[in-house]
């Protein structure tokens, strides 16, 4: 009734204006095209701008976290499950075990990043450094914003002692992530001793 009541009011009014005035009171149905847009899903590269922009380490950590969460997921139900598996076996120190699981993960998903980078984490701890760093690089050619395959891969080229090659690797994380303090105290430290090589 209030609705009948209100349309009744409405053209009672508007019957007291010249037809040109009617017109221009009339309102105006919206179109499709006139809805306010969806917010657009946030991306992956939205993700990366935010962490690279992140005031403080607490923002950059709850950032990173969710660039992580989108790594872990390949679009292959069957390659998720694998990865999850090769986890909790790799957290049972299962290494061999874990190599399996992430061999096949790698077999249905070449080109899956956080993949190749798991795998390079298990050949580092059976004491394969080699294995490890073909595994990073494969994995930093496909993702080159992998911020942890970075860190890794300074970390296994301090165990070598190539300090120019692992400031340079760390420079990356940084350039990547800027509120990484733990990076930031490595970095701070291997100046001093690669200073005047050329990296």
């Amino acid at each position: 009734m209030r609705f009948f009541a209100f349309l009744l009011t409405a053209s009672l009014s508007l019957a007291a204006y010249p037809s040109n005035a009617q017109e221009a009171a009339r309102p105006h149905s919206p179109s499709a095209k006139e809805q306010p847009p969806k917010p657009k899903p946030v991306t992956l590269d939205d993700l990366f701008d935010r962490l690279s922009k992140a005031g403080s380490e607490r923002e950059a950590e709850g950032i990173s976290n969710l660039i992580e969460r989108r790594f872990a997921r390949s679009g292959s139900d069957t390659a998720d499950l694998l990865l999850g598996r090769a986890t909790e076996a790799f957290e049972k120190k299962e290494f061999p075990l874990a190599v399996e699981l992430l061999d096949r993960v790698l077999a249905l998903q070449p080109n899956w990043a956080e993949a190749w980078y798991r795998r390079a984490t298990v050949f580092y701890q059976l004491d394969d450094p080699v294995g490890a760093m073909a595994d990073l690089s494969r994995a930093l050619a496909i993702e080159p914003r992998h911020f942890n395959a970075w860190t890794g891969l300074g970390h296994i080229l301090m165990a070598s002692d190539d300090k120019a090659r692992a400031l340079e690797a760390y420079r990356h994380v940084l350039t990547i992530n800027p509120q990484q303090s733990s990076v930031k105290t490595i970095v701070d430290r291997l100046i001093p001793d690669v200073d005047g090589q050329d990296l």
